[in-house]
Order: structure tokens, then C-alpha cells, then sequence
């Protein structure tokens, strides 16, 4: 099986045909050969090789569309760079490096683990969370009553009580609260929806008229009047990065947390979604647009600055989720986001 997922993976490869030798550059530095270490992920790979990291899946040469999952490279795998007649490749070597393991370590076979795309636990907690909702959507979900003592602030490990929840719905349920209004600033503020804040995890201990839940994992305070939606199932975060073949531009209009100035690793939302053609994995450029007070006194605009990268990881409608990958510089709430 293994055999087949390194022929199916192929190889980073792109020729003379599939990609222009001006579109896609390496690092200077780039190294000839480079070993999988636990830890790495496809982006920091491609970053050792190539000046723009979220080019890579277009050195397979028009792959992506078969290659969904690329989760399929493992500590141990050796990737080679070769120069040949019809131009550079980087492909799987039928190498494999030894990896050396301690002993205080847990053994497990090669290959148990392929890498991910991007670091997973940055994302994974907001592959379900927040939510984005139309106004009112949450005051149909089954509501909190409190608990039997009359607490105003519920925690984990408490046992609190529910109204109209449904049994056919698995006994696993987040707890959410309406948040504030996500707005467009580039169509007059138009409200795009509405951010339903995650506040943590309940168990279903008896289904009935009025069901007794367990509050098994809270972030923040749950309140009497939260609201509960069934929990999703797990989510891969294995994404193909890669630009929108199309132009586009959004603008960023809020930033996970209530801070306003953020950088690497950060979420943040835009004000674009699946309306506007994007999809997981896309990655798109941060720009700052400035202006600078000339000697007579007049304000004069400077060209776009791009300073970063970011890789949407979920869409809604009219807005989606999106990491940061790279900064140069603090990335702000209404800087522009556009194709690479």
C-alpha cells in the first residue's frame, strides 16, 4: 500500500509544460535533499524549497484535483531535487532515511503518521467553531434551563438541564451564544451574518421533556438561555493550498479573540465566502494600503504593500475562516485580501 501511495503521490514534478520556470522560483539555498522529520509539515517543506510554499501543488503537474488528501508523506521520506534536461523536479527518493528513536519514546511503525498540510492544532479546535448564522437561527436550538441549585454561571463536570432537545441527534452537543454582526465594509456595511461564539461541550446523561446534560468541557461561561447544536464529526485538516484560479479581492473584518493587530498563526474572517468562488485551501495575499503626507502637505496614496499570506480552511456563504501563514509586519482588521 505504501508503494502505491508514493506512486500515486508522485513527486513534486513540474517540467517545461506544466509550469513556467519564471512562475515558480527556488530558494536560492534551496538543498539538494532533505529528510522528513516528525513535526514537519507540507508548507514548512515546500517553504525549504520554494519562495512562495503554497505553489506546490502545482508542481504535480495539474494533480490537484486527484490528489484531495496529500497526506501522504512521512517521517523518513526523503525528498530529492534534481535537475534534468526538461527542467527541476522534487520528488520522493526510494531512499529512506534510519530514524533514530529513544528509548522513553513510544515505537511505532514508519509511515503510521503522514505529515499534515499545516499545522493541525492551530485550526482543528475551529473546525467547528465559531459558527456563522443568520439572525435568530440559534433562538430555535434547544436552550439551557440552569441547574437545580439556581447557579448563574455554569462549569464543567456540572449537571444542568434542557429544553426541546431532540434524541435523534446523538447525545454529543456544543453550546453556543449569539455574537456580534460580521459586517462588509466595501458595501456599506452590509451584515454578512452573524458569529455564534463556541462556549464549550455537554454529554447527554437522559433524553426526556426536560433532559439532565453533563457540561463536559467549557472555554468560557455557560449562562442560563445558551444554546446547543449537535456536535460535528471530526474533521481532516489536509488541504491542498493553493490560489484561486480567478481574481479576487476581500477585505479582512475581524480577527479571532478581539485583538486588532495579529501575526502568524492568528485567525481571522473575511468578507468573502462560497458566493465569491472560494474554497478550503485557498490561500490568498495580505495587502496594507498607506499614504504618506507629501512636503506641500498633500496626502498621497502608496502602492499595496503585501505583507503576509493565508490559507482559508472554512467557508460559509458570505464569509469565510482563514490562518496566517506568513507575516512581514502586523496584520490589521481591513487590510485587503487578494489572488497571489
Amino acid at each position: 500500500m505504501r508503494v502505491i501511495i508514493s506512486a500515486i503521490l508522485l513527486i513534486f514534478a513540474f517540467s517545461d509544460e506544466a509550469v513556467k520556470a519564471a512562475e515558480i522560483e527556488l530558494h536560492h539555498n534551496a538543498p539538494d535533499r532533505y529528510i522528513v522529520v516528525q513535526g514537519d509539515t507540507l508548507w514548512s517543506i515546500a517553504s525549504r524549497f520554494l519562495k512562495a510554499p503554497w505553489q506546490w501543488p502545482e508542481i504535480w503537474n495539474q494533480n490537484r484535483e486527484s490528489m484531495k488528501n496529500p497526506h501522504t508523506i512521512y517521517p523518513g521520506d526523503i525528498i530529492v531535487l534534481e535537475k534534468t534536461a526538461k527542467g527541476i523536479q522534487l520528488k520522493l527518493s526510494d531512499e529512506k532515511a534510519i530514524i533514530k528513536l529513544s528509548p522513553k519514546m513510544r515505537i511505532e511503525k514508519l509511515g503510521a503518521h503522514g505529515i499534515p498540510t499545516i499545522p493541525a492544532h492551530k485550526i482543528k479546535p475551529f473546525l467547528s467553531q465559531p459558527l456563522v448564522i443568520e439572525k435568530h437561527v440559534l433562538d430555535k436550538a434547544p436552550l439551557i434551563l440552569g441547574s437545580s441549585d439556581n447557579r448563574v454561571i455554569l462549569s464543567t463536570g456540572e449537571i444542568i438541564y434542557v429544553r426541546d432537545l431532540p434524541h435523534d441527534k446523538g447525545s454529543l452537543w456544543q453550546v453556543f451564544r449569539t455574537s456580534k454582526a460580521l459586517t462588509d465594509p466595501d458595501d456599506n456595511n452590509r451584515i454578512l451574518g452573524y458569529e455564534a461564539i463556541y462556549l464549550g461541550d455537554i454529554e447527554v446523561k437522559n433524553f426526556a421533556t426536560i433532559s439532565s446534560v453533563s457540561i463536559t468541557h467549557s472555554v468560557q461561561e455557560i449562562l442560563k438561555g445558551d444554546r446547543l447544536i449537535p456536535s460535528p464529526p471530526d474533521k481532516d485538516v489536509h488541504y491542498v493550498p493553493h490560489a484561486p484560479d480567478f481574481a479576487i479581492k476581500g477585505r479582512i473584518i475581524s480577527v479571532y479573540g478581539g485583538i486588532t493587530e495579529i501575526g502568524e498563526n492568528a485567525i481571522i474572517t473575511l468578507n468573502k465566502g462560497t458566493h465569491d468562488g472560494l474554497k478550503e485551501g485557498h490561500v490568498l495575499a495580505v495587502y496594507r494600503k498607506s499614504e504618506v503626507k507629501s512636503p506641500t502637505g498633500e496626502m498621497i496614496a502608496l502602492p499595496d504593500e503585501r505583507i503576509g499570506l493565508v490559507l482559508i480552511f472554512r467557508v460559509f456563504d458570505k464569509v469565510s475562516y482563514a490562518l496566517i501563514t506568513q507575516s512581514s509586519q502586523a496584520i490589521k482588521v481591513l487590510d485587503a485580501v487578494k489572488t497571489p
